[in-house]
């Protein structure tokens, strides 16, 4: 697979957009975490985490999962140039956004901060099913780490955030520089 010549300006000016969506996120007490779907320099998908509040928070309405919605909903990119598709989250995917970006084909992911309790970025897919295993995948972390973490550090900080307060990743989070 031919891999893009996107920079590290490239990859923080879109990651600064996945941020907007997690500082919306925070402002509405949710867990901040923001995805954007990124086609040829355009944006084709959005989305940022949802009902992590309340007594019973949804597991399934990830940032990612919605932008993925979107992209299946609004006319996706064919089959053949979805390797092309660059998936930018503020937080390291988990396994179920993983696999779901990878049966989508992206094949190219970027994201600011580590989840040390969930992350599958680290997964060492070629051990996995022939689905994953024979993914060609790029992932990159880190980009504008310190501006995610800060939003964690905000929400775990705030009283009224309990979604995974206790949690090694608030902990972990907490204790981050």
């Amino acid at each position: 697979m031919m891999r893009s010549s996107l920079t590290d300006m490239d990859h923080r000016r879109w990651m600064a957009r996945a941020l907007e969506l997690a500082s919306d996120a925070l402002k509405a007490s949710e867990f901040p975490v923001g995805c954007i779907i990124v086609l040829d320099d355009t944006i084709v998908a959005t989305g940022r985490r949802i009902h992590s509040r309340g007594p019973a928070p949804s597991e399934l309405d990830h940032a990612e999962i919605l932008a993925l919605r979107e992209l299946e909903t609004t006319g996706s990119p064919s089959l053949k140039s979805r390797s092309r598709l660059w998936l930018y989250c503020t937080l390291e995917p988990c396994l179920m956004c993983m696999g779901a970006a990878l049966i989508c084909g992206i094949r190219n992911i970027v994201y600011a901060y580590e989840d040390v309790m969930g992350g599958a970025g680290r997964l060492p897919l070629q051990s996995l099913t022939p689905l994953y295993a024979q993914a060609d995948v790029q992932i990159v972390s880190g980009v504008m780490r310190s501006e995610s973490l800060a939003l964690f550090q905000a929400f775990f900080r705030n009283p009224e955030c309990v979604y995974w307060k206790d949690s090694l990743l608030a902990r972990y989070t907490l204790d981050a520089e």
